[in-house]
């Protein structure tokens, strides 16, 4: 970092799912057993490559246009879907302990944020899960954007709510699409690829950590 400008003319994006919180797979449990429920058999590759990786927004669209008989109203599939992840969760362990001490961290120095495709209800859920009330400023979810990304609108909204130029922002992301976005957005993005889980492709990220609290803010 530059060290006359320091942290406090920063700011902190962080990716929610994946990044945040476990919970990519959890969702593809949910949307798996969400299509059986409704008589859809589809192969369990199907819901992964559906849901990884993408907005709620996106996602949607091409649910109605793949199944349009049970996917019309966007709030009844959006509620039935959260029932199906908070199933799914119940047995889960999702907080991931490293991006949550990293959250802690950055927050005594500069203001955080999330920016996710999820619903801002799932989002507001997630932060009292984590107990991080304390430390996310704000939230940007799906009824925000037009666009999920690689789209980086919701990146730009977040800058300009923090008051924050886009270069001096720092984006924490997990998927190809959230790095896309984050560079569309001119800003500096930090990968997270937890091992054991479907491999993303990071390459665009300035730097890529198995674990984020590894991250050093003074070496960007």
């Amino acid at each position: 970092m530059d060290t006359d400008t320091g942290d406090s003319l920063r700011g902190y994006i962080f990716d929610l799912d994946g990044t945040l919180l476990d919970t990519e797979v959890v969702w593809v449990d949910a949307m798996d057993a969400y299509l059986k429920a409704h008589g859809y058999g589809m192969p369990y590759e199907f819901s992964q490559k559906l849901v990884y990786g993408r907005s709620w927004t996106d996602i949607f669209r091409d649910m109605t246009e793949m199944f349009p008989a049970v996917c019309r109203d966007y709030s009844s599939v959006t509620a039935e879907m959260d029932g199906f992840f908070r199933d799914a969760a119940k047995s889960a362990d999702i907080v991931i302990p490293g991006s949550l001490e990293l959250l802690r961290r950055l927050s005594q120095k500069a203001e955080c944020c999330i920016v996710s495709g999820s619903c801002r209800n799932a989002i507001a859920e997630a932060v009292r899960l984590m107990n991080a009330q304390p430390y996310v400023s704000f939230w940007i979810g799906a009824e925000d954007c037009t666009k999920g990304k690689p789209d980086p609108c919701g990146f730009l909204a977040a800058a300009d709510r923090m008051g924050v130029p886009p270069s001096r922002c720092v984006v924490f992301e997990d998927s190809e699409a959230g790095i896309t976005a984050g560079n569309a957005a001119g800003m500096t993005v930090i990968a997270l690829a937890l091992p054991g889980h479907p491999a993303q492709n990071t390459s665009g990220a300035k730097i890529t950590l198995h674990n984020l609290s590894d991250f050093d803010e003074h070496c960007i």
